[in-house]
């Protein structure tokens, strides 16, 4: 099947708003969607990392696309993830998904287990074969394990109905080698790793995903419209501003998500709560982020 539709420009990974008792608070949810498609986001990748996937079930990602489509369909393309840790695990997933019609399919490696480069690949090609829905590969081993050679990445281009690759593997040579070679037409080239954005648009890159863009849209957005403009000095300027709101999770020792959704919590768009309850920050790493945003004039 070939998509109607091209992948690229600013894709945040929406978090997910847990409340305390672990359940996903909707209402909080739509005010998060809200905020970003106001700010005119090209896409929103849903139950993917930043929404702490691996502990959320299919039905219940089921409902939050169904949210998410309420707010967004129709202004921006809907990516919905599939993230399970076997061949057979994800096409069951995916034909949950296909039934709510997002625009795009999200697959992860094989995880848990090491697998080879051969697994790899079938299993993106069985995936791509069975889904009616155009399909995103998205390396990131740091989760899976199972990170996607140089080789098996340019095989994955050319897999039919396989349109493009989010990278998060944070390993920028590979990205740089991969797509600087030539793939079947139509296919993007999405980095995944907020500190290499403005760097991968200017070596071509079509799009970002970013999960640090759930507090503070405006940056990213303004990076994407300089790179139009072909104004490299101002995507560098904006990259700076982007790293400076990824202190909200450095400051906390590196923990990402969490500090993610510390962030949005004070900016009133989402709980604190992860979903595996004791992630979530305290109190005095709260205070810390809270302080990044100051110091950005967000609070």
């Amino acid at each position: 099947m070939a998509s109607k539709k091209r992948l690229g420009g600013v894709i945040p990974a929406l978090l997910i708003p847990f409340k305390e008792d672990g359940s996903v608070d909707h209402a909080l949810l739509e005010k998060q969607v809200e905020y970003l498609v106001s700010k005119g986001v090209q896409g929103i990748f849903i139950n993917g990392s930043t929404g702490e996937s691996a502990y959320v079930s299919t039905e219940e990602k089921a409902e939050i696309v169904k949210t998410v489509s309420r707010v967004a369909r129709g202004k921006t393309n809907l990516c919905a993830a599939c993230i399970q840790p076997s061949t057979e695990q994800t096409l069951k997933e995916v034909k949950v998904m296909e039934k709510l019609d997002p625009d795009f399919i999200v697959a992860v490696t094989p995880y848990y287990f090491k697998v080879d480069q051969a697994i790899i690949l079938e299993h993106y090609r069985t995936i791509a074969s069975a889904s009616s829905v155009p399909v995103i590969a998205y390396d990131i081993p740091s989760c899976t394990h199972n990170k996607i050679y140089l080789e098996t990445i340019l095989k994955i281009a050319e897999i039919p109905n396989i349109v493009g690759i989010k990278d998060s593997s944070g390993d920028f040579i590979t990205f740089c080698r991969a797509i600087s070679q030539p793939v079947k037409e139509g296919f993007s080239w999405i980095q995944g790793d907020d500190y290499l954005d403005a760097a991968s648009f200017l070596m071509g890159a079509h799009g970002i995903v970013t999960g640090t863009g759930n507090v503070w849209i405006d940056p990213y957005m303004e990076l994407y419209r300089a790179i139009e403009e072909g104004n490299r000095q101002k995507a560098l300027e904006c990259q700076t501003r982007i790293n400076a709101l990824c202190e909200v999770f450095q400051v906390v020792g590196g923990r990402v998500i969490p500090g993610i959704k510390a962030a949005t919590y004070l900016l009133g768009r989402s709980h604190r709560w992860m979903r595996q309850r004791a992630m979530t920050l305290k109190d005095e790493e709260v205070a810390k982020v809270r302080s990044v945003l100051v110091g950005l004039g967000l609070l």
